[in-house]
């Protein structure tokens, strides 16, 4: 099985084949820390601006996976979307130095100031650590890219203003806990940490967690 990351890293497959489908146990079983990391996700509460739900989670990055996909949204404006896949081998993997793996993807426009400035792909790779590091979560073997890029309209287009996108994809292992679970929902929390910081919406107050439940449309999937 080649190394999450490693796809991730280098543009191949990665976050791209969390389209192909969230798959149904095909007669394997779905372990217990496994069930328990999805449950813990599919618990969670957000803050209200982060709509959640499930989606379509890869089918050759690991044995069992799950995959959610979020818009942060400001009224009928998308100020940035993404999706989390966790990954489990319970038979472990060299590369990730555990058995679970979360990977993400995050897309957000950005203001022309901004994606002028040479430091930015630094400072987009520094939220993603320090949404981890502020939760107090430990963490193994992150690995990622930040693209940006820019998009000019000519001809029939030329009317539309320029645009420019960062582009975040990264990798890490979450620590196990009791029973071999990481704590997923505290590393969602974190990503949706990330999420609301690159779309650029201020810190959660007091009152904007803990509102939004995500949807129970699908249990842990199964190779």
């Amino acid at each position: 099985m080649a190394a999450a990351q490693e796809r991730l890293s280098d543009g191949t497959g990665g976050m791209d084949e969390a389209k192909d489908g969230n798959r149904e146990g095909s007669g394997t079983a779905v372990p217990s820390a496994f069930q328990a990391a999805v449950q813990a996700l599919r618990g969670s509460r957000l803050r209200p601006q982060i709509e959640v739900e499930p989606t379509r989670a890869p089918q050759r990055l690991a044995p069992h996976a799950y995959a959610l996909e979020a818009t942060v949204l400001d009224g009928d404006q998308d100020l940035a979307d993404g999706r989390l896949v966790l990954l489990h081998d319970p038979a472990g993997h060299d590369a990730w130095r555990g058995t679970f793996r979360l990977v993400t993807l995050v897309r957000a426009e950005l203001e022309p100031e901004m994606a002028a400035d040479p430091l930015l792909p630094e400072v987009c790779w520094s939220w993603l650590t320090g949404a981890l590091q502020a939760r107090g979560l430990t963490y193994g073997e992150p690995s990622g890219t930040v693209t940006r890029a820019s998009s000019h309209y000519f001809g029939g287009l030329s009317e539309r203003p320029s645009a420019s996108q960062i582009e975040i994809r990264a990798s890490w292992t979450p620590r196990e806990g009791l029973g071999g679970v990481p704590d997923t929902a505290a590393h969602l929390a974190s990503w949706a940490d990330l999420l609301a910081q690159v779309a650029g919406l201020p810190p959660a107050g007091p009152g904007d967690a803990a509102v939004v439940t995500l949807p129970q449309r699908r249990g842990p999937q199964s190779r």
